[in-house]
């Protein structure tokens, strides 16, 4: 592996301005596709996608996304593949990497991807882990950007998220922790709210102090004020086996309408989907006017785009 070899394994592996470069490049890159104008930057590179944990998003945004921009995708699995046939991760990476000029990797505990990054000849993509899940978040708040955030030119404006106030309901999970990271370095404040017992570690979030985010007992209290009120399922993709005992603890951790009405008048709800209406947010929220989830999911198409061109090719014009 060269220095010059970029990753993006959890949000905090970019600095500020460059996420302003990339939600620029984004709102560029989803214009020119709206326009079906092409643009293949990409032509004749290949990215390979390995999934130890199946995702519908995950798949149909980073493979589109690459047709789109010119390149090729390889898909893999774990059944199709030696990743599930006890071969050591570093040989898969070493391996893999000089076939392809980009992966990206769904999978469960965080050491795997960073094992296999740290043998990896070409940029690695987080697509998920247990702890972060960094590319939803770079939608997430390019999707708050768009909506709320545009300068005077109508481009994404990172300054207007300082100050701001996101409401984070539910689970202490990746999806939690990745909002940590963003808030310590966008400059904006994150109000958890969990229930007891499925709160964030703030070490395992990878942040270095609290000052980006306050706690809540009460979820309500958490709404209150926000300008983002988000949530995600109550039990992830490899929890199955606490499903019940999760519903019992998170029953009061239902986004309703008497939470959005505490938040500001122009907040928008979030959610990265899938989503279980009745459970972690009333179908009266998800589907109605606040609600931005529709925009999200296609914007994590976008935003893979501008990553992948920037991990691959740097700063373009």
């Amino acid at each position: 592996m060269t220095a010059s070899i970029r990753h993006y394994l959890q949000f905090s592996d970019l600095g500020a301005e460059e996420y302003a470069w990339l939600f620029k490049r984004a709102a560029l890159i989803k214009k020119k596709f709206k326009a079906y104008e092409k643009y293949h930057p990409l032509a004749d590179r290949t990215l390979a996608m390995i999934f130890e944990k199946a995702s519908t998003r995950t798949r149909v945004s980073f493979e589109a996304g690459m047709y789109q921009m010119g390149g090729s995708v390889v898909h893999l699995t774990t059944g199709d593949s030696q990743l599930g046939r006890a071969e050591p991760i570093e040989d898969s990476a070493r391996v893999i990497s000089r076939m392809v000029d980009l992966v990206m990797i769904r999978t469960f505990g965080q050491d795997k991807i960073e094992k296999f990054a740290a043998h990896s000849r070409v940029p690695v993509i987080n697509g998920l882990t247990n702890e972060f899940h960094p590319c939803q978040i770079l939608a997430d708040i390019f999707t708050f950007l768009e909506h709320r955030g545009l300068d005077a030119a109508g481009n994404p404006d990172p300054a207007f998220l300082r100050g701001k106030v996101v409401a984070w309901v539910g689970d202490g999970n990746n999806m939690a922790n990745t909002w940590l990271q963003a808030a310590e370095l966008l400059g904006f404040t994150v109000h958890l709210s969990t229930p007891s017992g499925y709160e964030v570690d703030q070490a395992v979030a990878g942040i270095r102090s609290s000052d980006s985010y306050k706690v809540f007992k009460d979820p309500m209290d958490a709404c209150r004020g926000a300008d983002l009120v988000t949530t995600d399922v109550w039990t992830s993709m490899g929890y199955e086996a606490e499903n019940e005992a999760r519903k019992k603890a998170f029953a009061d951790w239902c986004v309703d309408t008497e939470m959005m009405k505490v938040a500001r008048a122009d907040a928008l709800f979030m959610h990265c989907l899938p989503a279980h209406r009745g459970e972690e947010v009333e179908a009266e929220v998800i589907d109605g006017p606040q609600s931005v989830v529709w925009d999200e999911a296609e914007n994590r198409m976008h935003v893979q785009k501008a990553l992948m061109e920037y991990l691959l090719l740097g700063r373009v014009d």
